[in-house]
């Protein structure tokens, strides 16, 4: 199944449509989005309708505030690579603006979700609130339902034991270095991408080159200061690699945060290349060596630890 984007910012409507729809930003599309978009699929096949997720390409608090930096696990594109291996029909983005964010509950579900959009029937999460303020939760909804000809459905809430499954506590999982909770969270591995530029070399007079990655999306969320087991993706091959991200506090003094990534087996000029990283483990901290010496034998003791790691992932 291929998924299909509808963008709002360049078409102007979705034609003859209807949807089983539902609604939301969906960073990371984590396990409980799919959770409830496993609902969606349900209901609209019981319904022989089309599947849609309506979304949006520029985080809400971003628009209303400009000086606002979200943290995110994923970028529009990563976003929508996600929703489709999550088997939903359209993604259907929706331009979020200030007008927008003014509209009460009942206005945005009349003016945007049935008028323009043709939402048939809805799914609401099960804690999930929209329109101005967010004043209204499902049994309003429900009730802007029946007025409106719009089936609304309250999702069931997705448990995965005692773990609070939500973007924030991925979040929270990476900024810890808890690379494993986040990705099972997730139900795929972290990554990051970024183009390769040229940076100290000093890890070739150490027996380490690296690839120093400038990340393309620059409000993406960047795991805890220290080293990690990784798999490459450069020019459609994938390569086992050890990642390290910090400050470089043995070799440099300014603050400045790299990522950079040496590759095994592999050999040659990466400059202005594109490459993504793929999070499998985390292996330690950064932290300040007294000497190069202790650095370089504590990389290869770092490098062992990758191996092993990568040997064990699923």
């Amino acid at each position: 199944m291929i998924l299909k984007l509808i963008d709002l910012t360049v078409e102007k409507g979705i034609g003859d449509l209807s949807f089983v729809a539902t609604v939301g930003f969906f960073d990371g599309v984590h396990i409980g989005h799919r959770h409830l978009i496993d609902q969606v699929k349900k209901e609209a096949e019981r319904r022989g309708l089309p599947s849609a997720v309506v979304t949006f390409p520029v985080h809400p608090r971003k628009v209303l505030q400009t000086d606002y930096q979200p943290a995110l696990l994923c970028g529009f594109d990563e976003k929508i690579e996600q929703l489709a291996t999550a088997g939903i029909d359209y993604c259907i983005s929706l331009p979020f603006t200030v007008e927008l964010s003014q509209l009460s509950a009942r206005e945005f579900m009349q003016k945007v979700l049935k008028e323009q959009l043709h939402v048939n029937t809805l799914l609401v999460g099960y804690d999930h609130r929209f329109g101005h303020n967010r004043e209204d939760s499902y049994p309003e909804y429900s009730q802007y339902g029946k007025e409106l000809g719009m089936q609304v459905i309250l999702a069931t809430e997705f448990q995965l034991g005692d773990n609070d499954v939500s973007s924030s506590q991925i979040r929270r999982l990476l900024k810890a270095g808890k690379i494993k909770e986040a990705n099972e969270l997730l139900s795929y591995n972290y990554r990051l991408s970024g183009k390769i530029v040229e940076g100290y070399q000093v890890g070739r007079t150490i027996g380490y080159p690296t690839a120093n990655m400038r990340v393309w999306e620059r409000y993406k969320v960047v795991p805890e200061l220290g080293v990690y087991a990784v798999m490459v993706h450069l020019r459609d091959l994938i390569y086992p690699g050890m990642l390290y991200i910090g400050r470089r506090p043995t070799l440099h003094s300014d603050n400045e945060i790299s990522v950079e990534v040496n590759l095994f087996d592999f050999d040659g000029n990466l400059y202005n290349q594109s490459m993504s990283v793929e999070f499998i483990d985390f292996i330690r901290t950064d932290r300040k060596f007294d000497t190069k010496e202790e650095l370089v034998a504590q990389i290869h003791q770092d490098k062992e630890s990758v191996k092993q790691r990568l040997k064990n992932k699923k």
